[in-house]
């Protein structure tokens, strides 16, 4: 699915190049819902000298699930990520 940056907060992360984590996803008014069981995001940008090359994003059933430890895990998945392309 194609997502306009700026919209819902992969859109967000895509624009701003950072990541969100959003511990409540019915707190966030410009949260695009793709699944009524999904209650929190983390949404990590994929960069590859500075440009934007995708994103990963993970959804969870439960609220405030992902640390600071998740997001430097993430993140540095994400940076392993970007070589590949």
């Amino acid at each position: 699915m194609r997502i306009s940056f700026g919209k819902g907060i992969c859109g967000q992360a895509a624009e701003r190049r950072e990541t969100f984590i959003v511990p409540d996803v019915s707190k966030e008014a410009n949260y695009l819902a793709c699944s009524p069981k999904v209650q929190s995001e983390i949404v990590v940008p994929i960069l590859k000298n500075g440009e934007l090359v995708g994103e990963l994003d993970i959804d969870s059933h439960v609220l405030s699930p992902f640390a600071q430890e998740d997001l430097r895990f993430l993140e540095d998945i994400c940076e392993l990520l970007s070589k590949l392309f």
